[in-house]
C-alpha cells in the first residue's frame, strides 16, 4: 500500500503594485475581468464597492499631488482601504477556485489575477512497502503529534503473536531480517506526552 500521491492546487497570486497609478490600473483590469464573469455572480466585496474605493483613491492622489494640506494622509488611508478590499476579493476568488479544483487555475485567471500551482500533500496514511534490501520492509505512519515517538510490531502468524520491532522518533522505520517469501503483518502506535495511543489496524505484505 502506497501513500497518496501529491496533487496540485491553484492559488491566487495577488501582487499589488506599490505606486498609486500602477495600483489603480491593476485593480481596474481586475474589475473589467470580473464584471459579468459567470464564475463570480456576486463577489465579496461587491465590485461597485471596489470601484468606489478606486475613485476615492484617485481623488485623494490628485489632492496629494496638488500638495493640499493633509491630503497625503487621506491618500494613504484610501490606498490602504483599497488594498484591504483587494485582499478580501482574493479570498473570494480562492474559495471559488477551491470549490472546483479541476478548473481552479482557469477560474482564477478569468478574474484577471494570475494563478500559481503548488503541490499539496494529503495526510500521510499507514503504509508498508518492500525495503531496498531483501528481507526488509519500510513502514510509514500518520504523525501522532508534533512531539511523539512510535512503536512498531510485526506478526509472522496472522496476528496471533506480535514481535517488537523497536521504537523510532520519526513516523517511519525500516524493519529488517524478515523471512523472505512470508506474508508478514505490521502495526504501529504513536506515543505522545499523554501516553501511548491505540495500536493501528495491521497491514500485511509479502516480504521480498
Amino acid at each position: 500500500m502506497q501513500p497518496n500521491q501529491s496533487i496540485q492546487k491553484s492559488y491566487v497570486s495577488l501582487k499589488l503594485p506599490r505606486p498609486v497609478a500602477l495600483l489603480v490600473t491593476y485593480v481596474q483590469s481586475v474589475l473589467a475581468a470580473m464584471t459579468n464573469n459567470p464564475h463570480f455572480p456576486s463577489p465579496t466585496p461587491p465590485l461597485a464597492t471596489i470601484l468606489a474605493a478606486v475613485t476615492a483613491l484617485l481623488q485623494a492622489e490628485a489632492a496629494a499631488l496638488a500638495r493640499t494640506r493633509g491630503a497625503v494622509v487621506v491618500r494613504n488611508d484610501a490606498k490602504a482601504a483599497l488594498v484591504t478590499l483587494m485582499h478580501q476579493l482574493r479570498a473570494t476568488i480562492q474559495a471559488t477556485a477551491d470549490a472546483d479544483p479541476e478548473n481552479g487555475a482557469a477560474i482564477i485567471q478569468s478574474s484577471g489575477l494570475p494563478a500559481r500551482k503548488m503541490p499539496t500533500h494529503p495526510a500521510r496514511v499507514f503504509a508498508v512497502k518492500a525495503g531496498a534490501l531483501s528481507g526488509s520492509v519500510d513502514v510509514v505512519a500518520p504523525t501522532a503529534a508534533r512531539r511523539a515517538s512510535y512503536e512498531w510490531e510485526y506478526s509472522l502468524d496472522g496476528g496471533k503473536t506480535w514481535v517488537d520491532a523497536g521504537p523510532s522518533l520519526q513516523a517511519k522505520k525500516t524493519i529488517s531480517a524478515l523471512p523472505v517469501g512470508t506474508s508478514v503483518q505490521f502495526r504501529f502506535r504513536g506515543v505522545t506526552k499523554a501516553g501511548p495511543l491505540d495500536w493501528s489496524q495491521p497491514l500485511a505484505l509479502m516480504v521480498k
